[in-house]
This record gives C-alpha cells, sequence and structure tokens, in this order.
C-alpha cells in the first residue's frame, strides 16, 4: 500500500489493484480491516454516491453494474442504435471478486462514508475535446505508450513471464495470505511512470508541438478528479481515507500536484445530462472474450477462488466431474485423485505456486475426459466461464418501461437468465398468449430476449422462442422508455414510427404483422390506412406479390390470437386481384435473372395462397396461371414451373405432352433444361411415380449433343441437386429398369466377370475365403 499524511495529520492509504481479482479483492478486504477508514474513495463515477447504499440490500446479487445514460430522443428506425447506444451509456461492472466491491460492502458494513473518486460520468459520456487516437496504439509511442496501455505486460516480462495474466495470477491472484502486496505494487508502478515520462516523445499538454492522443487527454482529466475528491475528503474532516483504484493511478494520486492545477485541468468540461442506476450483469460480459477492456480470461474460475481459497484445485476437479457425470459420462473419485496429482505435478514442474487454470485443464483434458475436446469444452461454457446472471433490489431506480417489464416477467412467470433456454408457446393458453405478445412486443422495441426458432410442434398455434437476457438489454428498454412508459404503449408508438419511416410496400407489411403478433390492437388501424393507400398507390407487380406472404400469415396469426382482422382483409383482398392483373404483363420479354427472380415470388404467392384457402381467390389465381402457360415467349423456367403448378393443382391433363413439346428435338437445348428445371423446381417426386415424364426426361438428356449436354449441365445440376437423397436413390433406380428388358427385374443386373473378377478376389482374400470355394 501507498501512505501519505493528510490535512492536520490525517492519513491517507491508497491501494493500487487490477479489476476483477479474487487475490486483490481478499488483499483488499484484509488491507481495510487493518487500516480501518472512516472513509473509502473507489475509482467509479462520483454520481453513483447516491445509489451506493443499495449494494448492501440483501437483493443486490453480484455480478451487478453500475450504468449511466444520457437520456434523450432514440435513434430513429433504421439508425444504428448498436453505436447510438455505446455513446449514450457506460458500464462500471462488479462482481463478487472484484477488489471494488469488497471495498464498497466493508465501508458498508462497517458505517465508514463511501464515495467514488473518478471523473464525472457526466464528462466520460461526452469523448474529450482532444481525441485524436491515430498514434497507432502500442507501438506508436514507443517504449512509454507501450507501458502506458500494458503496465503489467512489462512487469511480467521482466520477471521472465512472457503472459501477464498468468504473472498476476502468481503474485497476486494465487496467493493466500502473506504480506500485503500493495507497497511493491505502488513502488512498481512509480518506476514504469517515471519512465514514460522520461520517454522523450511522451509531450504534456503544456509541452510544445501538437496537442496529446485523446486518451491521453482523459487519464490526465481522471487523475485530477481523484485527487480532487481526494483533498475534498480530506477537508470534510475525515482522518483515516482509503483510496482504491487501478494500479497504474497510485503514483498520481499521491503526487503533489497543485489543487489550482487540478481546478484548470477539469474547468469548462463538457457535461451531458445523465442518470445513474443498478442493473443485472453477468459472468459473459465480464470475460475478455465479450470486448469489455477490463475483463478477464476465466470469471468462473475467478469466482471458484475467491469462494473457495481452501484446496480450490480439489474442489474445482471435484465440480467438474459432477459436471461430466450429470451427461452421463464416467468419472469415478479415482479419476479425480489422479487429475488433482497431475495438476499439481505440472505447477511444481513449471514454477507456479499453485495450479492455475491452465494446469487445472490440462489435467482434466488427461484425465477426466481422456483426451476429449468436447467435454473439456463443455466444462469450459458451464464452469471456466461460469455464466451467472445478477440480480438488483426491487427499489432500485428505473425508468417506468422497466419497471412495467418487471412487473410483467413476475406476473407470466418468465424470470430472466443469462443461459440460453428454450420456450414452448402454445397459444390457445390465455398466459401463453401473453408471454407470446409480450416477447414480439420487445422485438419491436429492439429488445430481442426472446427470439423466434422453429417450433417442433405442428399448427399455427405453437411457438418456440429461445431467452437469454443480455445487460444491455437495460440500455435498450432506458432509449425505448422515449416511445412510452409501458411495454405496450412503447411498443405501439414505435410500430406507428415504423409505419411512417416504411419505405415499400413490404415493409409495411412486415410492421403490420409484426402488430398482430404483438396483439397491438392500438397501432394496427393506425398501420392499416398507411398500407392500404400505400397499396392502392403502387403498381409495381413484384412489390404486391412480395407483400402478399406477410399479409396471409398476419390474416393467420390474427385468427390464432383472436385479432380483429376485417381491414387487413380487405387489404389482402384487393392484393390478390391486382396480382392476378399486374402477373401477364410482368412475365413478358424476361432475361434469365429476371425470370428466376419472378419464379421466386411467384413460388412465395401461391404458397401464401394455398395458406389463405379462399375458394375464390384459389380459382382466380388459377385462371391466371391457365392463361400465362400458353403465352408466346413465356421464359422456360416459368413455363415449366407453371406447368408443374396446374399438374399439382389438377387442372392440366396433358403435362407430358407439354413436357415432350419442351424437350423435343427442335428445342432449344437451354431453354428445354431450363423448363425442367422450372418444373422440377418444388422437388423429384413426380418423376418416381410418373414413368412417362421421367422416360421424356431420360430420353431427352440421352439424346443430347456432347457440345448441348456439357451447356445445360449446370442447369440440370441445380435443378437434380435441390432434391433429397432419397428422392435422387429413387429416381436413379427408375431410370435403371425404363428399358423393359432382363434389366428390368430386380436382381437380375448383367455382371461383367471379366472386370469384376479382380475386386472380387480381393473382398475374398480379405474375408479369409479362398477364390472359388
Amino acid at each position: 500500500m501507498a501512505a501519505a499524511r493528510g490535512t492536520a495529520g490525517a492519513r491517507v492509504e491508497v491501494f493500487g489493484i487490477r479489476h476483477h481479482g479474487p487475490g486483490s479483492a481478499r488483499a483488499v478486504r484484509r488491507a481495510l480491516e487493518e487500516f480501518k477508514p472512516d472513509a473509502v474513495l473507489i475509482e467509479g463515477p462520483p454520481e453513483a454516491d447516491a445509489i451506493v447504499d443499495l449494494a448492501a440490500d440483501p437483493g443486490m446479487v453480484p455480478p451487478v453494474a453500475l450504468l449511466a445514460y444520457a437520456p434523450g430522443e432514440p435513434p430513429a428506425p433504421g439508425d444504428d442504435a448498436a453505436s447510438w447506444s455505446d455513446r449514450r451509456a457506460a458500464f462500471w461492472p462488479f462482481a463478487e471478486f472484484s477488489p471494488e466491491w469488497q471495498a464498497v460492502r466493508y465501508a458498508l458494513d462497517e458505517g465508514a462514508a463511501v464515495r467514488f473518486c473518478d471523473l464525472p460520468a457526466a464528462n466520460q459520456l461526452i469523448p474529450p475535446a482532444q481525441a485524436d487516437d491515430d498514434d497507432g496504439g502500442g507501438d506508436g509511442g514507443g517504449d512509454g505508450e507501450g507501458i502506458r496501455l500494458d503496465p503489467l505486460g512489462w512487469l511480467a516480462r521482466a520477471a521472465g513471464y512472457e503472459d501477464a495474466e498468468r504473472w498476476w495470477d502468481d503474485v497476486v491472484e494465487h496467493r493466500d495470505g502473506g504480506p500485503s502486496p500493495f507497497p511493491a505494487i505502488a513502488e512498481a508502478m512509480s518506476e514504469l511512470r517515471e519512465r514514460v515520462a522520461a520517454w522523450p516523445s511522451e509531450a504534456g499538454p503544456s509541452a510544445a508541438g501538437p496537442p496529446p492522443p485523446g486518451h491521453l487527454v482523459r487519464e490526465e482529466q481522471r487523475e485530477a478528479a481523484m485527487r480532487r475528491t481526494l483533498r475534498r475528503a480530506l477537508r470534510d474532516g475525515f482522518e483515516r481515507v482509503a483510496v482504491v483504484c487501478g494500479a497504474w493511478h497510485v503514483p498520481a494520486i499521491l503526487a503533489r500536484v497543485p489543487a489550482a492545477r487540478d481546478d484548470r485541468t477539469l474547468r469548462g468540461l463538457p457535461r451531458a445530462k445523465v442518470s445513474m442506476t443498478w442493473v443485472p450483469w453477468t459472468h459473459g460480459r465480464l470475460a475478455e472474450r465479450s470486448g469489455y477492456g477490463a475483463g478477464v480470461r476465466s470469471p468462473g474460475w475467478y469466482a471458484h477462488l475467491f469462494a473457495a481459497p481452501d484446496r480450490p484445485v480439489e474442489r474445482w476437479l471435484t465440480d467438474a466431474a459432477a459436471v461430466l457425470r450429470r451427461e452421463d459420462l464416467h468419472v469415478s473419485s479415482a479419476h479425480v485423485i489422479e487429475a488433482v496429482r497431475l495438476a499439481e505435478a505440472l505447477a511444481a514442474l513449471r514454477g507456479r505456486p499453485l495450479a492455475g487454470l491452465d494446469e487445472v485443464t490440462e489435467a482434466t483434458r488427461a484425465v477426466l475426459c481422456e483426451g476429449a475436446d468436447l467435454p473439456v469444452e463443455l466444462i469450459r461454457s458451464r464452469m471456466v466461464v461460469g455464466e451467472r446472471l445478477g440480480s438488483v433490489p426491487d427499489d432500485t431506480p428505473m425508468v417506468p418501461l422497466q419497471r412495467d417489464l418487471a412487473d410483467r416477467q413476475r406476473r407470466l412467470r418468465l424470470a430472466p437468465s443469462a443461459d440460453g433456454r428454450d420456450l414452448e408457446l402454445d397459444l390457445r393458453r390465455d398466459r401463453d398468449l401473453d408471454r407470446s405478445r409480450l416477447l414480439h412486443r420487445l422485438r419491436l422495441l429492439e429488445v430481442d430476449w426472446g427470439v423466434p426458432a422453429e417450433s417442433r410442434g405442428r399448427g399455427t398455434f405453437r411457438e418456440t422462442w429461445t431467452l437469454c437476457w443480455r445487460p444491455e438489454f437495460d440500455v435498450e428498454l432506458i432509449e425505448a422508455s422515449a416511445w412510452g412508459t409501458t411495454v405496450a404503449g412503447a411498443s405501439a408508438a414505435r410500430a406507428g414510427a415504423m409505419a411512417e419511416a416504411a419505405e415499400s410496400l413490404a415493409e409495411l407489411t412486415s410492421v403490420a404483422e409484426r402488430c398482430l403478433l404483438a396483439g397491438l390492437g392500438t397501432a394496427l388501424p393506425g398501420v392499416m390506412r398507411a398500407l392500404a393507400d400505400r397499396a392502392a398507390l403502387d403498381g409495381d407487380v413484384a412489390h404486391l406479390m412480395d407483400a402478399l406472404p406477410a399479409l396471409v400469415r398476419a390474416l393467420r396469426y390474427g385468427d390464432v390470437r383472436g385479432t380483429g382482422t376485417g381491414p387487413l382483409r380487405t387489404v389482402v383482398d384487393g392484393l390478390v386481384v391486382r396480382v392476378c392483373v399486374g402477373l401477364p404483363p410482368a412475365s413478358r420479354g424476361l432475361d434469365d435473372d429476371a425470370a428466376r427472380d419472378l419464379l421466386g415470388r411467384l413460388d412465395r404467392a401461391h404458397s401464401a395462397l394455398a395458406t389463405l384457402d379462399d375458394a375464390a381467390h384459389t380459382a382466380r389465381w388459377h385462371t391466371t396461371l391457365a392463361s400465362l402457360v400458353d403465352r408466346d415467349g413465356l421464359h422456360g423456367l416459368l413455363e415449366g414451373r407453371l406447368t408443374r403448378l396446374l399438374l399439382d393443382a389438377g387442372i392440366l391433363a396433358d403435362a407430358p405432352g407439354r413436357m415432350a413439346r419442351a424437350v423435343s428435338a427442335g428445342a432449344e437445348p437451354a431453354r428445354a433444361a431450363a423448363w425442367v428445371e422450372g418444373f422440377l423446381s418444388e422437388g423429384g417426386l413426380v418423376l418416381v411415380h410418373d414413368d412417362v415424364l421421367l422416360r421424356l426426361v431420360d430420353g431427352w438428356i440421352a439424346g443430347l449433343p456432347a457440345e448441348a449436354f456439357t451447356g445445360v449441365l449446370p442447369l440440370l445440376r441445380r435443378a437434380f441437386g435441390e432434391f433429397a437423397a432419397a428422392e435422387r436413390r429413387a429416381i436413379g433406380d427408375r431410370v435403371r429398369h425404363l428399358s423393359g428388358g432382363p434389366s428390368a427385374r430386380p436382381g437380375d443386373d448383367p455382371v461383367d466377370p471379366v472386370r469384376a473378377g479382380p475386386a472380387t478376389a480381393t473382398v475374398l482374400r480379405i474375408l479369409g475365403t479362398e477364390a472359388g470355394s
């Protein structure tokens, strides 16, 4: 620890820590118990002083985070909401094994004052005025900048380690007892900062030349704020002040910098209007792989080290064995004992005071998992990261939208969890219907707590969701609160805004469908008016066909959910008529790409009308297709597809004759191939059950000249490649027996004994049988 004398004999102790480490957390707790401060200053936003007492509430269970956000207008539909929220919010996470959390809990338990001493969040949410980070990162500033960006890496290399995290684990996190590490940490950081100050390229803001990069400006502002908070605590009469901060800042806090200089550094900084609250956090968001700058590699391992300082390796491997046993993998007590011995032996060989995660993982793979990687990955996901979602008390400050969602989660028994889980809903049940509407409303607000999955049940009354709560959803709820104070009201307002901003008929139909799924009866009339107006003015048949499937789905869901769909039915009726009128002109003179695009739209519209199951619309659609299939100049792909649709509908009796003409000797091979591709685009079962059609296709392919066959081969491969494997096998078997001769009888395939002889002899030798026996 680093000590300093304050005003009138007051004593100051500064404890330099690394964020989120079990050894650091235990060392801070012991140091505070020995020092017995009457005030504890902690690196963090001072706006949190007003809500720090909530940390003592039994309902506050780490991991949690302080959230600072700047209220304002939400992003418009289509804006990049993720980057918008990055600019408007910031988190300060805490786990049970975070030194800052232990300092907060010690102060609250012992009645000491707690204050946060970093630069206010109101300033941090606005980038520094001189932000210019084109300095090349760790390489741009030479050794000085490299030390500043990774001080622990430099200390690790000086100690002979290639891995900074392994070095820090060995000297701090794996320690339990012994002398305090804080004096040595403060001395090391002082040496490193002196080296940075001596490096010639590290010019301060008052030096001649260009201004320093933005991150250096921000660092100077933060350390000035820390010193000013410390001076204020001493002026307030506290006699024993403890400061818990990142190790790099310790020398700066103890430096004798005039107050006037810090005041100049902080004077006039731009400020944002911010609010502060606590939100649940997860271990996954404490991991380096999440992108968190102060993240650790293995939150679950660190949580285990903090919770089980006594014999942590034995306890960890015992828990790992339990995980594997729950998956029906055989792991005995002898496996665990042998794995412990191997982990300890590896640690001894590598000169480590305690087996770390690397040694434990190697022992797990070699002994518990018997060299298999998949069980190791299972342990990694369940234990090394150890996904866990914290909780906050009910009286934590929340915007009304957050409060409304929390009430609905309790009423519907949908507790948020960081572990992804599937939720099966039966929309015939009132509670499941309400759950579905809630999840769809949240998706309209871009809070994707639930993501629809393919339902394993049959019928439109079933839905399957995958639920996984992420901490950033709280930010998204805060942003969405500009739309309203309840989930229903906010999602209805957002749907109305999306309808106004929609640029195409397909976008409007999507909004209408989502309103029906979410049960937003208040928003639906306005959306339907906009949809009817847009449909009446849009004369592009492609747009009309794109809109039809979503509208038909909306009608179907509306029936299942008991939502009134009268206005929607009127729009659908008009759309079907206009599609039938506009399709023939739109199909003229198409090239290959345009024909393929129209084919996809035609298939989707045909499927939608089959779902609609309206006799009048179905008859009108079939009449349109029948008139279109006989038009001269129709692209072969479309003609083949229309022939197949009409054949399947039972209203076309001369399909073999049409195919015979399409693949006749006088037909252009490319057009014939396109016709066959269109005809077979829905599957090849028709060839399995109709010998006449199969003979036509087989005869046409067999009769193609070599040059023509090479040209149409890609089209044929595309057509037949989309068939299921069983269909391809059945077609091949039918083709083998088309001739009607001896080969038509299964089991009588001719065999050439000369060609088969070598293979037969080889098989007999493998079986250990002499040829001819």
